[in-house]
């Protein structure tokens, strides 16, 4: 991956309200792959103890058009299709979303999710997720991570 465009990839997330809010930070990129970390926050808990699922679908959504944005910063990518399957309850620390690019066409990109909660050290597959992308032709788009 080209070290400038890792660097806007970095600065973009970083500018990003939602993932300021989330105090989310990148863990790892590299070609086709993204992966974000959160700590855990009053407003993304259920009362029962566990990361809600909005606050996952949301890492879902921002990691997998950030995986689309790994080997070109120059689109702009709309989420056409979103399908989370919900394995276990999220209890721990942290959740970690890992997204990767599984499939670039000239119009839609297919991105697999997959969140894992973080508790003690070791990680466990939470949810996983499908999220086909559509590239879009726009002369005053954003390719700012939301």
């Amino acid at each position: 991956m080209e070290n400038n465009l890792k660097t806007e990839l970095f600065e973009n997330f970083k500018n990003s309200k939602l993932m300021q809010l989330f105090g989310a930070e990148i863990s790892n990129i590299n070609d086709d792959y993204f992966e974000i970390r959160v700590p855990q926050k009053d407003f993304m808990m259920r009362s029962a103890g566990m990361f809600n699922g909005a606050t996952m679908a949301t890492l879902i959504d921002v990691s997998s058009y950030a995986s689309a944005l790994t080997k070109s910063n120059t689109h702009y990518y709309a989420t056409v299709e979103l399908k989370i399957n919900y394995l276990s309850p999220a209890i721990g620390e942290n959740l970690i979303a890992k997204a990767e690019v599984i499939k670039r066409g000239k119009v839609l990109t297919v991105v697999r999710s997959d969140i894992y909660v973080a508790k003690q050290g070791s990680e466990t597959l939470v949810a996983t997720s499908l999220v086909t992308l559509m590239q879009l032709e726009n002369e005053n788009y954003s390719n700012q991570i939301h």
